[in-house]
């Protein structure tokens, strides 16, 4: 069967380890047709914006995307060309299994636990009032006026919005995700006690969906104590599931957790379509380079297979790049356990997983 996927090569390293990526794919002997498009500041350059709207028009149609990691400004310049796509297709789950593989360079051992994050609310939203402005100003004085609560003249501000709709569907689809994947229990992270009206609304409709789940254990926790928990004893937890902000924040300590971003793939799902990642950024200073980790990209590229219902492949090619973590000998410099040791390249990295999967056969 041939997939027709929109390939989105991404900035910085994005180009190469999406061709390393793309080299093992097509090593498992799944067939593809390429829909190449560019976003972020080379489509900004080329066409006036960072996210063309043919490359819209191409994921719509295909309905699944492979993506390389994307720069976004800081402070300036365009906002976050991952945010957008996640608002506009309606990605509204970010999907991060986190899980430990032999050989990576990490304390702990048996972790498995996938970071299910709200992706479309919470404070990423993007509705913010710089400092000094008439809309700053008139915010400023409605908040005086309902709250009798005087904010600092000088303050900017950005709004955190989360509503039912998006907290309910979220937590369903981690109930489900655990039912289809056999996992027994779900965790929902907040900061309720302080933020009541907010993370409130996101607890009581978790406990609420939890209550047509009763064969899926569940809990809540404080987002604080999550991470204590976390940082001493990750087995314990299963999936998590929480809004925006807290969910990219405590995905990137889960991928701590395992042995760093370079082995924590992604996924943006939406109703009809997915969007597949890295959870790492487009590291530009390191581009060209051909040293940067292809195996968080390769990995999201086993979650897209699943996704297309590819499972064999899926299962050999995640198989492949255990086997080269495991070795240690053809890994990039993040997975040395010894730094003093060569290390092998982006591109030499894609030529050892493929080795394994020509051993592996059909």
């Amino acid at each position: 069967m041939l997939h027709k996927v929109t390939l989105i090569p991404g900035d910085g390293i994005g180009p190469e380890i999406t061709e390393a990526t793309k080299r093992a794919l097509e090593a498992t002997g799944i067939k593809f047709e390429w829909d190449i498009g560019i976003v972020g500041q080379g489509a900004q350059d080329k066409f006036g914006t960072p996210l063309p709207e043919q490359i819209l028009e191409s994921i719509k149609r295909n309905k699944v995307a492979l993506k390389g990691p994307v720069t976004t400004p800081i402070g300036t310049g365009f906002r976050s060309v991952n945010v957008a796509l996640r608002q506009i297709l309606d990605l509204y789950v970010c999907l991060r299994p986190c899980k430990t593989y032999r050989g990576a360079p990490t304390p702990f051992e048996n972790v498995d636990i996938v970071i299910v994050r709200e992706n479309t609310e919470d404070l990423y939203i993007g509705i913010e009032f710089a400092k000094g402005t008439n809309e700053s100003d008139k915010l400023a004085k409605l908040i005086l006026e309902t709250t009798q609560t005087k904010v600092r003249e000088d303050s900017g501000f950005s709004i955190k919005a989360i509503s039912e709709t998006a907290s309910r569907r979220i937590v369903k689809f981690a109930f489900e995700y655990a039912r289809a994947n056999n996992r027994k229990r779900v965790s929902a992270a907040h900061k309720a006690n302080i933020l009541k009206f907010s993370d409130g609304l996101f607890l009581a409709t978790a406990r609420e969906v939890a209550k047509e789940y009763t064969d899926i254990e569940f809990e809540d926790i404080v987002v604080d104590a999550l991470c204590m928990r976390l940082a001493r004893n990750p087995q314990q937890y299963d999936i998590i599931v929480l809004p925006n902000l807290y969910g990219d924040i405590v995905s990137d300590l889960c991928a701590g957790l395992v042995g760093g971003l370079g082995v924590a793939p992604g996924a943006n799902i939406g109703d009809n379509i997915a969007v597949f990642e890295p959870t790492h950024g487009s590291a530009p200073k390191y581009a060209g380079q051909n040293r940067v980790n292809p195996m968080a990209m390769m990995l999201s590229a086993a979650m897209m297979l699943r996704h297309l219902g590819e499972i064999k492949a899926a299962d050999r090619l995640e198989k492949a790049i255990a086997e080269v973590i495991a070795e240690g000998k053809r890994v990039t410099y993040d997975l040395k356990l010894d730094r003093n040791q060569p290390a092998a390249t982006t591109s030499e990295v894609a030529d050892a997983v493929i080795e394994k999967l020509k051993k592996q056969g059909g």
